[in-house]
């Protein structure tokens, strides 16, 4: 298919559409369900969107947040927080978890969920998700255009320093099933989510792995 036969916009001109299809097409992407706490104390729960794993060892990973919110206020304080697996049953509980609730509400409280304490940091995890990473603040990046503009977008990025998992989601040989844990990953639009299954995995050998 040619180029002229692409639908074609400039993102800074606007893409012309009923919705950005930005986020559709980078997708569906893991949800990054943090929890953290503020030098006061106060538990904060938030979902991000725009969260991905960057390194093996150490474990590093990171999530997006667009605008200054009290997820990376608190962690920027106290350098650390959880990231909590989201999951088909606690979809609803996630989603609560995003609401604008008042300074000093607790978003563990509204979503209906339990604060569990964490091994090595002071942020609480989320009792009821399968897959807990406590995590230390490596870096907090403020993004910014190719031109140089600073963006109002903090990439808040950090080390894995413990991992908690069910044992119903690793096998008799301790692999971890990744389709058991029913994750939920984040689409297009307002309103858009998936879940995977076995039934569509596939397996590749990368090519250097061949010639081994």
């Amino acid at each position: 298919m040619s180029s002229e036969s692409r639908y074609y916009y400039e993102p800074a001109a606007g893409h012309g559409l009923p919705h950005d299809p930005l986020n559709a097409i980078i997708g569906p992407r893991p949800i990054g369900w943090i929890s953290s706490i503020s030098a006061a104390g106060q538990r904060n729960l938030a979902p991000y969107s725009f969260f991905n794993c960057f390194n093996y060892r150490p474990p590093i990973i990171g999530f997006a947040s667009s605008g200054w919110k009290d997820s990376v206020a608190n962690i920027v304080e106290t350098g650390e927080f959880v990231w909590n697996l989201a999951t088909r049953p606690l979809a609803e509980a996630m989603n609560n978890s995003s609401a604008s609730l008042a300074h000093g509400e607790d978003e563990f409280a509204f979503a209906g969920v339990t604060p569990l304490p964490s091994s090595k940091i002071k942020a609480e995890r989320v009792a009821e998700s399968p897959v807990n990473f406590e995590c230390r603040l490596s870096q907090c990046i403020q993004l910014q255009s190719a031109t140089g503009t600073q963006l109002e977008t903090w990439l808040v990025l950090g080390e894995v320093v413990a991992v908690h998992i069910d044992p119903a989601l690793l096998d008799e040989h301790g692999i971890y099933q990744t389709a058991a844990a029913e994750p939920i990953l984040r689409a297009g639009g307002p309103t858009a989510y998936y879940g995977i299954s076995e039934r569509h995995r596939f397996d590749m050998i990368r090519p250097d792995a061949q010639k081994r």
